[in-house]
Parts: structure tokens; C-alpha cells; sequence
């Protein structure tokens, strides 16, 4: 019947890291037991789209659609099936030199997430679940938002990509669509601390004013109510990065946070800091209510009543 393979145990006992120094594969750290680099499977483009995960023991190329276990990666890099994979990693006559590491898997973590490199395929911009919050297929196609079915972490996820200043994209985050937790995946490791949502288009209009928002889809609800000039914290605080970025670009700053407790305490904390370098002002939203929630029309009186005097729109 021949060698009897244990799976569980292989890929229990076998770590990815160790597979991954025997063929020599050199990645950058991103995160907490997260890494990325060129795809040793297709060597193709995309010089980040492969991510190798630690602690799961997993890994998935963006680019040529790989991912799996260590089973998975030494069965692609060695041509074989599972089970042939298995027995070399239990211990077959040709298995891999595994414990003994031949080059150094990682460099020196970066602080500022580095431009991706490649950027996700298929990616449906007329998903129901947009139309459902209000968003429009236009302002989807221009944020480049939509529905992935592809394989990775964002799979039957809504991704939304994530650009910094300079407009290079950096990530993607996963918005479940469905009762899935988390609500919102980010890449493991990856700093929000470090970046505003939208900044590069805002910047771009020319104003002077920025609004700020908590959220993508407040932000997108924003732009679609004529505001150019509005990014996103994607969180209830405003960072010491951020804050420099955002005053780097703009003299006048309007806060347009969530209409909750912890909306209302960020809002408070993040005006008395921005007030010692801009002008400030604050549009307190009704009790829980947040500004994706809103119709255009409401934005826009919302923003007419607290700023008459501010050029605001496109």
C-alpha cells in the first residue's frame, strides 16, 4: 500500500519559515509573523504579491493565484503531488534539507507600508451589496472598489485598495459582505497609524479645507455628495503621521465623525489637537448616526449650514 503519510503531522510539525529558507526564498517583513516578496513559484511580476504567513503556516501569490499550506508550497515548487510532498517532508530518501537554512528570510521592518507592487484581478465594481449602501457604480469604479471572488484572504470580500500620499497603492482591506468576522480585514501588520484614506485624491482637488471622516464609506458617500477634499481616518483617531500628512496639504480642517459616544469623544480629542495648527471646525451628526448613512442631499446641508463660507466642492 506503500509509506502511510501523516498529513496533520507534516504540517503541524513542519514550519513554513523553514521550507521557505531551504529554497531560498527571500522576503520582507510586514507585519507580525507576516511577510512578502516575488513569487518563487511564477517569478512573475508583482515583486510583493507573495504573502507567507508564520503562525498560520500559510501563504498566497495575489499574482498566479498559489496559496495553500506547506504542502501546498513544496508540492508546487517541487512539481509532485500531496502526498508525494508529504513523504518528502516526513522524511523520504530526497526530502528537502529542511533544518538547515540557507539564507536569511527577512530584512529590516519598515515603519511606512511599501507600495504593493501588484494589484488584485476581477474585481466587480456592480456587486449588489454597493448598491445596497448607497454607493454608485461610478464612484466604485473610480475608488476601484468591488466584490473579489479570487483566492487569499480577501476572498467573497469587498476589497478596497489603499493608496498612500503619493497615490502608490499599499494595501487592500476586506470588507465582509455577510455576518463574517472580521468585519473589516486589513493585512496583517499593515499601519493605519500611517495613512489617511483618500489623501492623494484630496489633495488633488486644490482646496484648502479637508473634511475628515471615520470610515471608507463615508468618505465614498462624501465624494459622491460633490466633496473632493475629504479623507478617511479608518478608525476614531487621529495619529501622529496622519495628523503631519494632513496639515502638510490643508490650512483648514472640518470634522465629520460618527454620532456616537466614541465619535463624539474622538472628535473632542482630535479638534483640540488640530487647533493648535488649523482652523477647525466640527459638524456634530445626530445621535448615531453616521455620515454614510446619509442621503446627498443631507450631506450637503449638513456641510452648507456648519461651513457657508468654505469652498468645498469639486
Amino acid at each position: 500500500m506503500g509509506n502511510w503519510v501523516d498529513f496533520a503531522a507534516v504540517k503541524q510539525h513542519l514550519g513554513l519559515a523553514s521550507v521557505l529558507r531551504h529554497y531560498q526564498v527571500s522576503l520582507r517583513r510586514s507585519g507580525r509573523d507576516q511577510y512578502r516578496g516575488r513569487c518563487p513559484l511564477h517569478q512573475g511580476d508583482g515583486r510583493e504579491a507573495f504573502h507567507a504567513n508564520l503562525t498560520r503556516n500559510v501563504f498566497h501569490c495575489f499574482s498566479c493565484g498559489a496559496g495553500g499550506t506547506v504542502l501546498d508550497f513544496v508540492a508546487a515548487m517541487e512539481g509532485c503531488t500531496l502526498r508525494e510532498a508529504a513523504l518528502k517532508l516526513q522524511g523520504g530518501a530526497d526530502r528537502p534539507q529542511i533544518q538547515r537554512p540557507t539564507l536569511q528570510l527577512v530584512t529590516k521592518k519598515s515603519k511606512t507600508p511599501s507600495p504593493l507592487g501588484f494589484a488584485l484581478r476581477g474585481i466587480n465594481s456592480t456587486h449588489p451589496y454597493l448598491a445596497a449602501r448607497g454607493i454608485e457604480v461610478a464612484t466604485a469604479e473610480k475608488f476601484g472598489i468591488g466584490f473579489y471572488g479570487g483566492c487569499g484572504i480577501f476572498s467573497g470580500r469587498l476589497v478596497i485598495p489603499i493608496h498612500n500620499a503619493r497615490g502608490e497603492l499599499v494595501a487592500y482591506c476586506g470588507r465582509a459582505i455577510d455576518r463574517t468576522q472580521p468585519r473589516y480585514r486589513f493585512p496583517s501588520g499593515f499601519p493605519k497609524s500611517e495613512v489617511l484614506f483618500n489623501l492623494h485624491h484630496a489633495a488633488a482637488a486644490g482646496h484648502q479645507t479637508a473634511i475628515v471622516v471615520e470610515g471608507f464609506f463615508d468618505c465614498l458617500k462624501l465624494h459622491q455628495a460633490g466633496i473632493a477634499a475629504v479623507v478617511a481616518l479608518m478608525g476614531a483617531a487621529l495619529y501622529e503621521s496622519q495628523q503631519r500628512q494632513l496639515l502638510e496639504r490643508f490650512r483648514r480642517v472640518i470634522l465629520m465623525l460618527d454620532g456616537d459616544v466614541a465619535g463624539r469623544r474622538a472628535t473632542a480629542t482630535i479638534a483640540a489637537h488640530l487647533q493648535q495648527h488649523a482652523s477647525v471646525r466640527v459638524i456634530h451628526l445626530p445621535d448615531a448616526v453616521q455620515p454614510d448613512q446619509l442621503s446627498t442631499e443631507a450631506i450637503r446641508q449638513f456641510l452648507q449650514a456648519h461651513t457657508p463660507a468654505m469652498r468645498l466642492a469639486c
